[in-house]
Protein backbone atom coordinates (compact mmCIF):
# COMPACT_ATOMS: atom_id res chain seq x y z
CA UNK A 1 0.00 0.00 0.00
CA UNK A 2 2.82 2.25 0.45
CA UNK A 3 4.42 4.58 3.06
CA UNK A 4 3.46 7.63 5.09
CA UNK A 5 5.63 9.61 6.91
CA UNK A 6 4.25 11.07 10.10
CA UNK A 7 6.53 14.44 10.95
CA UNK A 8 7.77 15.60 13.49
CA UNK A 9 11.33 15.91 15.34
CA UNK A 10 12.25 13.07 14.12
CA UNK A 11 10.15 12.41 11.53
CA UNK A 12 8.59 8.96 11.32
CA UNK A 13 8.18 6.75 8.37
CA UNK A 14 5.33 4.48 8.63
CA UNK A 15 4.34 0.91 6.17
CA UNK A 16 0.88 0.99 5.47
CA UNK A 17 -0.51 -1.81 5.00
CA UNK A 18 -3.92 -3.33 3.74
CA UNK A 19 -5.15 -6.49 5.21
CA UNK A 20 -8.59 -8.37 4.00
CA UNK A 21 -8.54 -10.37 7.53
CA UNK A 22 -7.85 -7.32 9.76
CA UNK A 23 -11.03 -6.35 11.41
CA UNK A 24 -9.88 -3.17 13.02
CA UNK A 25 -6.84 -0.52 12.83
CA UNK A 26 -3.49 -1.72 14.23
CA UNK A 27 -0.12 0.17 15.30
CA UNK A 28 3.01 -1.74 15.38
CA UNK A 29 6.86 -1.32 15.95
CA UNK A 30 9.01 -4.34 15.54
CA UNK A 31 11.24 -4.36 18.66
CA UNK A 32 14.16 -5.69 16.81
CA UNK A 33 14.72 -3.01 14.43
CA UNK A 34 11.74 -0.01 14.94
CA UNK A 35 10.15 -0.36 12.29
CA UNK A 36 6.45 1.18 12.53
CA UNK A 37 3.66 -0.95 10.72
CA UNK A 38 0.27 0.43 10.00
CA UNK A 39 -2.55 -2.27 8.98
CA UNK A 40 -5.62 -0.82 7.68
CA UNK A 41 -8.41 -3.36 7.01
CA UNK A 42 -9.58 -3.65 3.41
CA UNK A 43 -13.00 -1.73 4.51
CA UNK A 44 -11.83 1.10 5.64
CA UNK A 45 -10.56 4.46 4.15
CA UNK A 46 -6.81 5.45 4.26
CA UNK A 47 -7.49 8.67 5.48
CA UNK A 48 -9.36 7.33 8.67
CA UNK A 49 -5.98 4.98 8.93
CA UNK A 50 -3.54 8.10 9.68
CA UNK A 51 -6.19 9.74 11.19
CA UNK A 52 -5.42 6.63 13.77
CA UNK A 53 -1.49 7.08 13.37
CA UNK A 54 -1.73 10.58 14.65
CA UNK A 55 -3.95 9.91 17.34
CA UNK A 56 -0.99 7.12 18.37
CA UNK A 57 1.65 9.78 17.84
CA UNK A 58 2.78 10.09 21.68
CA UNK A 59 2.53 6.25 22.17
CA UNK A 60 4.45 5.68 19.07
CA UNK A 61 7.17 8.15 20.06
CA UNK A 62 7.29 6.42 23.46
CA UNK A 63 7.62 2.98 22.16
CA UNK A 64 10.68 3.84 19.52
CA UNK A 65 12.29 5.47 22.13
CA UNK A 66 12.67 2.10 23.89
CA UNK A 67 14.36 0.18 21.09
CA UNK A 68 17.90 0.64 20.98
CA UNK A 69 20.41 0.02 18.45
CA UNK A 70 21.59 -3.68 17.72
CA UNK A 71 24.94 -4.16 19.70
CA UNK A 72 27.70 -5.56 17.24
CA UNK A 73 29.83 -8.94 18.78
CA UNK A 74 33.78 -7.16 20.27
CA UNK A 75 36.04 -7.97 22.53
CA UNK A 76 34.96 -7.14 25.92
CA UNK A 77 31.48 -7.55 25.65
CA UNK A 78 29.22 -10.29 27.28
CA UNK A 79 26.62 -12.09 25.21
CA UNK A 80 24.26 -15.13 26.84
CA UNK A 81 25.06 -18.05 25.87
CA UNK A 82 23.22 -21.23 27.24
CA UNK A 83 21.33 -18.40 29.40
CA UNK A 84 24.60 -17.20 31.25
CA UNK A 85 26.53 -14.10 30.37
CA UNK A 86 30.37 -14.84 29.08
CA UNK A 87 32.54 -12.40 28.11
CA UNK A 88 34.27 -12.02 24.61
CA UNK A 89 37.87 -12.46 24.94
CA UNK A 90 40.76 -12.98 22.02
CA UNK A 91 43.22 -15.40 22.04
CA UNK A 92 46.77 -15.09 21.48
CA UNK A 93 47.13 -18.69 19.78
CA UNK A 94 45.26 -21.33 19.91
CA UNK A 95 41.59 -21.50 18.11
CA UNK A 96 38.06 -20.22 18.91
CA UNK A 97 36.15 -21.70 21.52
CA UNK A 98 33.88 -21.74 24.36
CA UNK A 99 35.16 -22.14 27.41
CA UNK A 100 33.00 -22.57 31.30
CA UNK A 101 33.98 -19.25 31.80
CA UNK A 102 34.53 -17.03 28.29
CA UNK A 103 33.97 -16.76 24.59
CA UNK A 104 37.56 -17.18 23.45
CA UNK A 105 38.44 -15.86 19.66
CA UNK A 106 41.35 -15.41 17.65
CA UNK A 107 42.59 -11.68 17.48
CA UNK A 108 42.65 -10.14 14.26
CA UNK A 109 39.40 -12.08 12.86
CA UNK A 110 36.30 -10.35 12.62
CA UNK A 111 34.73 -11.45 16.43
CA UNK A 112 31.00 -11.56 15.38
CA UNK A 113 31.81 -14.17 12.14
CA UNK A 114 33.96 -16.05 14.89
CA UNK A 115 31.19 -16.25 17.98
CA UNK A 116 28.63 -16.95 15.13
CA UNK A 117 30.46 -19.64 13.77
CA UNK A 118 30.87 -21.26 17.57
CA UNK A 119 27.19 -20.72 18.68
CA UNK A 120 25.84 -22.11 15.31
CA UNK A 121 28.13 -25.43 15.98
CA UNK A 122 26.71 -25.44 19.98
CA UNK A 123 23.25 -25.00 18.36
CA UNK A 124 23.47 -27.75 15.50
CA UNK A 125 24.36 -30.50 17.99
CA UNK A 126 22.25 -29.17 21.52
CA UNK A 127 18.90 -29.26 19.14
CA UNK A 128 19.90 -32.56 17.59
CA UNK A 129 20.48 -34.30 20.56
CA UNK A 130 17.13 -32.56 22.17
CA UNK A 131 15.13 -33.18 19.03
CA UNK A 132 16.75 -36.86 19.04
CA UNK A 133 15.76 -37.18 22.29
CA UNK A 134 12.04 -36.15 22.17
CA UNK A 135 11.08 -37.66 18.64
CA UNK A 136 12.61 -41.18 20.21
CA UNK A 137 10.11 -40.51 22.92
CA UNK A 138 6.72 -40.40 20.43
CA UNK A 139 8.13 -43.14 18.44
CA UNK A 140 8.40 -40.97 15.49
CA UNK A 141 11.56 -39.59 13.45
CA UNK A 142 12.12 -36.57 11.52
CA UNK A 143 14.12 -36.34 7.92
CA UNK A 144 16.07 -33.25 8.43
CA UNK A 145 17.37 -30.70 10.91
CA UNK A 146 18.16 -27.31 9.28
CA UNK A 147 19.68 -23.90 11.32
CA UNK A 148 18.65 -20.28 10.21
CA UNK A 149 18.54 -16.81 11.89
CA UNK A 150 14.71 -16.41 11.62
CA UNK A 151 13.07 -13.39 13.05
CA UNK A 152 9.16 -14.63 12.59
CA UNK A 153 9.88 -17.90 14.04
CA UNK A 154 12.19 -19.91 16.61
CA UNK A 155 11.66 -23.06 14.86
CA UNK A 156 9.37 -24.95 12.80
CA UNK A 157 8.27 -28.19 11.08
CA UNK A 158 7.29 -29.50 7.55
CA UNK A 159 4.48 -32.25 6.56
CA UNK A 160 7.84 -34.33 5.52
CA UNK A 161 8.88 -33.77 8.89
CA UNK A 162 11.98 -31.53 8.22
CA UNK A 163 12.73 -29.47 11.16
CA UNK A 164 14.09 -25.51 11.24
CA UNK A 165 15.19 -23.80 14.17
CA UNK A 166 16.78 -20.38 15.00
CA UNK A 167 20.55 -20.86 16.23
CA UNK A 168 20.29 -17.95 18.32
CA UNK A 169 18.11 -20.42 20.66
CA UNK A 170 22.04 -21.54 22.29
CA UNK A 171 21.89 -18.08 23.48
CA UNK A 172 18.59 -18.85 25.73
CA UNK A 173 18.45 -20.82 28.99
CA UNK A 174 19.15 -24.09 28.17
CA UNK A 175 15.06 -25.55 29.11
CA UNK A 176 13.85 -22.89 26.74
CA UNK A 177 16.01 -24.26 23.73
CA UNK A 178 14.39 -27.40 24.85
CA UNK A 179 11.45 -26.60 25.09
CA UNK A 180 11.69 -25.21 21.52
CA UNK A 181 12.98 -28.50 20.21
CA UNK A 182 9.66 -30.19 21.51
CA UNK A 183 7.33 -27.87 20.44
CA UNK A 184 8.43 -29.12 16.46
CA UNK A 185 8.74 -32.26 17.54
CA UNK A 186 5.26 -32.48 18.52
CA UNK A 187 4.16 -31.39 15.22
CA UNK A 188 5.39 -34.64 13.69
CA UNK A 189 2.28 -36.18 15.46
CA UNK A 190 0.09 -33.06 15.33
CA UNK A 191 0.77 -30.67 12.41
CA UNK A 192 -1.70 -28.06 13.98
CA UNK A 193 -1.80 -26.03 17.26
CA UNK A 194 -5.03 -27.84 18.67
CA UNK A 195 -5.77 -29.10 22.33
CA UNK A 196 -4.75 -32.42 20.77
CA UNK A 197 -0.85 -30.54 19.76
CA UNK A 198 -0.78 -29.34 22.96
CA UNK A 199 -1.22 -32.25 24.85
CA UNK A 200 1.37 -33.60 23.08
CA UNK A 201 3.65 -31.01 24.36
CA UNK A 202 3.00 -31.28 27.89
CA UNK A 203 3.79 -34.72 27.92
CA UNK A 204 6.98 -33.84 26.99
CA UNK A 205 7.81 -31.21 28.44
CA UNK A 206 5.25 -30.47 31.43
CA UNK A 207 6.49 -26.88 32.48
CA UNK A 208 6.69 -25.84 28.78
CA UNK A 209 4.45 -22.70 29.20
CA UNK A 210 7.05 -21.63 31.76
CA UNK A 211 9.64 -21.35 28.32
CA UNK A 212 7.22 -20.47 25.82
CA UNK A 213 6.42 -17.23 28.14
CA UNK A 214 10.64 -16.45 28.60
CA UNK A 215 10.51 -16.49 24.92
CA UNK A 216 7.77 -14.20 24.87
CA UNK A 217 9.03 -12.01 26.72
CA UNK A 218 12.57 -11.83 26.50
CA UNK A 219 13.02 -13.46 22.94
CA UNK A 220 13.71 -10.46 21.15
CA UNK A 221 16.63 -9.90 23.25
CA UNK A 222 18.46 -12.55 21.43
CA UNK A 223 18.00 -11.02 18.05
CA UNK A 224 19.50 -7.20 19.71
CA UNK A 225 23.03 -8.67 19.01
CA UNK A 226 24.66 -8.19 15.43
CA UNK A 227 27.13 -10.87 14.50
CA UNK A 228 27.81 -10.33 10.79
CA UNK A 229 30.32 -7.23 10.57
Amino acid sequence: MGCHRLEGNPPIDVTMRRSARARRLSLRVSRLDGRVTLTIPSFSPEREGISFLRSRETWLRQHLAEVGPAAAVAPGMTIPFRGRDLPVQTLRNGRAQISADAILIRSGAAAGVQVKALFKMAARDTLASASDRYAASLGRTYTRLTLRDTRSRWGSCTQAGALMFSWRLIMAPPAVLDYVAAHEVAHLVEMNHSAAFWSVVAGLMPDHETHRHWLRVYGDTLHRIAFDD
